[in-house]
């Protein structure tokens, strides 16, 4: 593919030679002076490099097969190269923000939680947004076959979550089941009193409470488990959701059927953040594309193509899914799990995750020790 760097590179390797009264091929004289060109002046400067700390969220997702589409656009649009880092956790992601120094060019996708970790060390590049939502949702959910009917039923029980310190996985879980009356002692940093936490990813912990009897519920962003949970059940429970989640659309569309048992209120979508000693006007020009980005740049060129860089055959693609096998339709849902969650990415502050702030105070959280 041809982008703007190698169509430049192109460009430079082209010289013209001006002629003097047209006679200049002809006379025998020298060619003018600025033909001439020293080593020095014909190397092209390289293009900055760029970290990209990428936070995970999903098991079997690679991030960076994931971000491709938009570290393409940054590239073709800017003089940089993209490095993607990937972390283990979402601690890790923070981790590396607060080793960044003045002149480290990194920018990282995060969770909303670590705008309250660390606002002092980080700028807020802008909030991913998908199809036009800026809000979010953590749900609860249990099997279809289970005897949990609410959130009270799970005192006693095993509860998956994600990362302690994931906002829809974990943080916001805690909220709704202390709400509910349930003692949380002092989970997320320690454990709850009246249940118990298996800590993990949000896909990670829907496969453990689908495959594992002992687990009782699963705690997710909406992203992991809404497919699965009937689209009445949403209406019964959650107006907000209904109205505001893009996972709306497509919720009930998986198997296995899951029951909800709890919606959290809305989330700010997760921030795209930079190293706030990072000064220096790339920064900026970067940020600008991204808000002015077209949909087109958050999008991969064909799913075909992406089922083969996943080593999924594209056939699949094509075949109604009552053909599909179990593991095609795995394969199928992990080719459609790859584009990108967000279509856009919208102006937005440190002040813009104050409920996510608010939140880690009413759970008593110190967020620094996170």
């Amino acid at each position: 593919m041809v982008n703007r760097r190698s169509y430049l590179k192109r460009l430079a390797a082209v010289t013209t030679v001006g002629t003097v009264g047209g006679l200049a091929g002809c006379s025998g004289e020298d060619e003018p002076e600025d033909a001439e060109q020293t080593e020095e002046e014909q190397t092209e400067e390289p293009p900055a490099e760029i970290t990209w700390i990428m936070n995970p969220a999903q098991e079997e997702i690679d991030i960076t097969v994931q971000y491709q589409p938009l570290f393409d656009y940054l590239e073709e649009n800017a003089d940089v190269k993209i490095n993607g880092q990937p972390t283990a956790s979402y601690s890790g992601t923070v981790q590396e923000l607060r080793r960044s120094e003045g002149g480290d060019r990194v920018f990282a996708d995060t969770s909303p939680g670590a705008v309250a970790q660390i606002p002092g060390e980080i700028d807020v590049t802008g909030m991913r947004i998908a199809y036009g939502a800026e809000k979010y949702f953590s749900l609860i959910t249990t099997t279809a076959d289970s005897d949990i009917e609410e959130l009270a039923d799970l005192e006693g029980e095993v509860i998956a979550t994600a990362a302690p310190t994931s906002v829809s996985g974990t943080l916001f879980p805690l909220y709704m089941l202390s709400n509910a009356g349930l003692d949380i002692g002092n989970a997320p940093g320690g454990s709850p009193a009246d249940f118990e936490i298996r800590a993990s990813d949000h896909t990670t912990a829907r496969k453990q409470m689908i495959e594992d009897d002992r687990i009782a519920a699963a705690a997710t962003g909406a992203f992991s488990t809404a497919a699965h949970v009937p689209q009445e059940q949403f209406d019964a429970m959650s107006e907000d959701f209904v109205d505001i989640s893009v996972e709306y659309d497509s919720a009930g569309e998986r198997e296995p059927e899951l029951q909800l048992l709890a919606v959290s209120d809305p989330i700010p979508r997760a921030p795209i953040v930079s190293n706030a000693a990072w000064d220096e006007s790339l920064k900026g020009e970067l940020r600008q594309l991204m808000i002015d980005a077209p949909q087109e740049a958050f999008e991969h060129e064909s799913q075909e193509l992406l089922a083969e860089e996943l080593g999924v055959d594209p056939a699949l693609l094509e075949k109604d899914e009552s053909e599909l096998t179990e593991a095609e339709q795995d394969s199928v849902e992990l080719v459609e799990d790859h584009g990108l969650w967000f279509s856009g990415v919208a102006p937005a502050s440190v002040e813009d995750y104050d409920p996510v702030s608010n939140l880690g105070q009413e759970l008593g959280l110190e967020w620094s020790d996170l």
